[in-house]
């Protein structure tokens, strides 16, 4: 699954600009899932020298992304290419701004791997909304 990741709130605590701690379990979880197969996309606003401080406090410790702030390798989009879409396309996004807050990594952790299997079967359970209005 490709999956993509906030940083400040998420990985580590809002402390923006400045690099909050970092969240309990929130680089363990994400090294495990990445050992695991998972394509992690670092999905953050941090822009120039905050950006390359978050990249580096995250590989400092041992995690690295397959891509940051696109959902192609090393971020080779061209964003001066109008017919180019800025869209982050992933299975799963992990941010603290989701609606109900942010679970805790191993929350997290257990959903991703739900998904993941409920994402490799080809029939898909019917959601709440479905259910209620008989989609």
């Amino acid at each position: 699954m490709i999956i993509a990741v906030d940083f400040d709130g998420t990985i580590v605590e809002h402390k923006y600009p400045k690099i909050g701690r970092e969240k309990p379990f929130a680089v363990d979880t994400l090294r495990r899932l990445a050992s695991e197969g998972h394509k992690l996309i670092l999905w953050t606003s941090r822009e120039g020298e905050l950006l390359e401080d978050a990249i580096r406090f995250c590989k400092e410790r041992g995690l690295t992304f397959y891509s940051v702030n696109s959902d192609t390798p090393l971020g080779s989009l061209n964003f001066s290419d109008k017919t180019t879409s800025t869209k982050l396309v992933a299975d799963v996004y992990i941010d603290d701004r989701n609606l109900g807050g942010l679970p805790d990594w191993g929350e997290i952790y257990e959903i991703v791997n739900g998904a993941r299997r409920h994402h490799h079967r080809h029939h898909h359970k019917r959601s709440f909304l479905q259910r209620i209005f008989g989609r």
